[in-house]
């Protein structure tokens, strides 16, 4: 697999924690992330696969594999974005989440876009 492709396609997180959905008191921590993939290339590229890595603050680490995202396996074409709201759930306030994209250009050649660390953590854990 090549890497070349890295800078070609942009990832960015957003995330909530859902108060609603969550019990602390069972350590139980909802929280939703709202992820856009943006091709910054110049030709079309598919995810097929993601590959996540959930770590909780007692270290605990929960590893999420599959095809697509969402039951799809999305077409982004050259300049555009292709956005998805998923969940996860951990055992303390605060965790974090990093992962990677299994993708295809549209010339046959897979790579992988890695997708940096971010935080899971309820509002005014961390300061």
């Amino acid at each position: 697999m090549s890497n070349s492709k890295l800078q070609d396609i942009q990832v960015t997180v957003d995330t909530t924690y859902i108060a609603s959905s969550s019990e602390p008191e069972a350590a139980r921590y909802v929280f939703a992330y709202s992820i856009t993939i943006k091709n910054t290339g110049n030709i079309e590229a598919q995810l097929l696969s993601r590959h996540w890595v959930i770590t909780d603050a007692n270290g605990k680490v929960q590893e999420v594999q599959g095809e697509g995202v969402i039951g799809e396996q999305p077409h982004i074409p050259p300049g555009e974005s292709f956005q998805y709201t998923s969940g996860a759930v951990i055992e303390t306030s605060v965790g974090a989440m990093q992962g990677s994209y299994h993708m295809l250009d549209s010339n046959g050649e897979k790579f992988t876009t890695t997708i940096p660390q971010f935080s899971l953590s309820i509002p005014r854990t961390l300061h």
